[in-house]
């Protein structure tokens, strides 16, 4: 068996020097390491030495198969070499580089980070909360009744276990609430869901971003300079911007906010961008129960909250016509950002 492992390895170091490619050299592994390989066969062969001899012939057995697997290596790295310097042969390797395309932000991250700056300048730190959350946190402590529309499975995703994807991202500001004590002034940008048809102007799933500042004697006064130095840096110094009296269930009063949008060609017209107002009382209670004290007590405290979709400032800023776009990634749309 000695003279065996002999000729086979000497065989096998012959193939591997003859190998020209590395199809030929693979071919020589198998041949002799493989599981029908000549070497793999003579060392199952081993059980059949006498005693006095396996340690012996194991410790050829073994000296053979280190010496094959290194020139298999040592070949293998030669001929990468060689096949590297033919994929380069007749290449000019100091000729300039062929010119990439410039890249850009995504109009959603380039407007959710600018609003996150200015924002940020006005001394708001950022927050964040899950998107599967529970009714209580995106319902209930936001003082919206059992029976509003937002609730029905029409409007909302819900999961069977009861929990659902947020409608709003508001369910942060009632976790930064519950964890500290104000006073408190936090924007919570992210992901919200709604059972939305898609069309040019909504989608089941858009990108939010709110805000609340809460303290004392805070009031009106303080909530709309906010917004309107907010909306004057993000559209322009000469913005126009109005507040309308609504109704939102977490805040009273409640308002939505429109900017006059001056495109050239067209006539000046309002459009809406935000909602907010000043935290309802019953919202400082559902937080107290929650915490378990009074640090959000409605007879000294007083904030504002507001919200507005990252999707239609991008659409205002850059006259987006179609919100579909944003999602689609078409290079050819993606590419005025660049």
């Amino acid at each position: 068996m000695k003279e065996q492992i002999g000729a086979i390895e000497k065989d096998a170091l012959a193939q591997i020097t003859a190998a020209i490619n590395e199809r030929s050299l693979d071919d020589a592994r198998v041949a002799v390491l493989g599981k029908k390989g000549s070497l793999t066969l003579v060392a199952v062969g081993i059980k059949d030495v006498p005693k006095e001899d396996k340690a012996a012939v194991g410790q050829l057995l073994n000296a053979a198969r280190a010496v094959i697997s290194a020139a298999l290596d040592v070949k293998q790295t030669a001929l990468r070499e060689i096949a590297d310097r033919a994929a380069l042969a007749g290449m000019d390797p100091t000729l300039p580089a062929r010119a990439l395309p410039p890249g850009a932000l995504h109009p959603l991250t380039q407007i959710r980070d600018q609003a996150i700056s200015i924002l940020r300048r006005m001394g708001f730190a950022l927050a964040d909360g899950p998107e599967i959350e529970d009714e209580f946190h995106c319902f209930d402590a936001l003082n919206t009744p059992a029976d509003h529309p937002a609730r029905n499975e029409k409007d909302t995703f819900y999961f069977d276990s009861g929990k659902l994807l947020r409608t709003h991202t508001s369910s942060v500001q009632i976790r930064s609430m519950e964890a500290q004590a104000p006073p408190i002034r936090i924007i919570a940008p992210g992901s919200a869901y709604r059972r939305d048809e898609i069309d040019a102007t909504h989608l089941s799933v858009f990108n939010q971003l709110e805000g609340l500042a809460v303290g004392a004697d805070i009031s009106l006064p303080d909530l709309k300079g906010t917004l309107e130095y907010f909306f004057r840096e993000l559209f322009g110094t000469t913005t126009e911007v109005r507040f309308r009296p609504h109704f939102f269930p977490f805040t009273e009063p409640s308002f939505e906010i429109d900017v006059k949008l001056q495109i050239k060609g067209q006539a000046p017209r309002w459009i809406e961008v935000a909602g907010c107002g000043m935290v309802d009382p019953a919202v400082f209670d559902a937080i107290n129960k929650s915490r378990k004290d009074h640090a959000y007590d409605p007879e000294n405290t007083t904030g504002f909250a507001f919200g507005m979709g990252l999707d239609r400032l991008a659409m205002i800023r850059w006259g987006i016509r179609d919100i579909r776009l944003l999602i689609e990634n078409d290079v050819r749309f993606l590419r005025q950002f660049a």
